[in-house]
């Protein structure tokens, strides 16, 4: 019987342990492995690049880590499956447990390699939202534009503006769209942003000082706004929201 050929991925920041993966798939005949990336953020970009029906993901790895990078990669049209490894990590392993979210333990067996990539699926959202304990911050938000997965840098993010069912995601270069929550993205980053509006946080490392403007909707009463930095926009300081200008002050 003819076994249709896996299309595989792996990401692992160490170089043994990429070696010792691509040693076991070597002798795994109905395994085709596409490419290697040393972290997150390469391996959400190359996913794009050549589609892989699953992908191997380390959980701890600089910049974007495993978690992170599965919760980019469900964006993807057609995400591919998600198996996680990891060295010894009791907590890891009780939530991937719990959860039915499958894993390969270091070293990696090729018995137990085999088994997984045999079973492999894509992770529902329930699975990804329970993950989120073991990264409870994202380093970037993923943004999709024409069908491509834009990686944003949180540290580069000025203001996330509520406008109807998106948010504007405000950068010194652009302006991106984004379909999430803005309480969600609150609860996940208020020890960086501020929220000065209801339908408005912006980051505290881009907040370059307050002043009183002429309020054009309320006969020419002032307001607080805020002034930010590399960008000429300023951000209007709601009623409710101004004792954030004394305390900044």
């Amino acid at each position: 019987m003819n076994l249709p050929i896996l299309k595989l991925m792996l990401a692992d920041d160490e170089a043994p342990a990429r070696n010792r993966l691509r040693e076991l798939l070597a002798d795994m005949p109905h395994v085709t492995l596409l490419a290697e990336a040393k972290n997150g953020k390469e391996a959400v970009e190359l996913a794009e690049i050549h589609l892989p029906d699953a992908v191997l993901l380390d959980i701890r790895m600089p910049g974007i880590d495993g978690i992170e990078a599965a919760q980019h990669l469900q964006k993807m049209s057609n995400p591919p499956a998600v198996i996680f490894t990891t060295a010894y990590d009791s907590y890891a392993m009780q939530a991937f447990d719990i959860n039915a979210v499958d894993y390969l333990l270091k070293p990696i067996r090729f018995e137990r390699l085999q088994a997984a990539l045999q079973k492999a699926r894509a992770l529902l959202p329930k699975q990804l939202e329970a993950l989120a304990s073991l990264q409870p911050r994202r380093t970037h938000l993923s943004i999709i534009e024409r069908g491509r997965i834009l990686l944003v840098p949180i540290a580069e993010i000025i203001y996330l503006r509520a406008e109807l069912k998106y948010i504007t995601v405000r950068t010194a270069s652009r302006e991106y769209l984004l379909e999430e929550s803005l309480t969600h993205l609150e609860q996940e980053f208020g020890s960086i942003f501020l929220r000065l509006h209801r339908n408005c946080l912006v980051a505290q490392a881009y907040i370059a000082g307050f002043e009183k403007r002429s309020d054009n909707d309320h006969q020419g009463e002032k307001q607080w706004v805020a002034l930010l930095k590399e960008v000429p926009e300023t951000i209007p300081v709601s009623r409710r929201q101004q004792h954030l200008v004394r305390e900044v002050l």
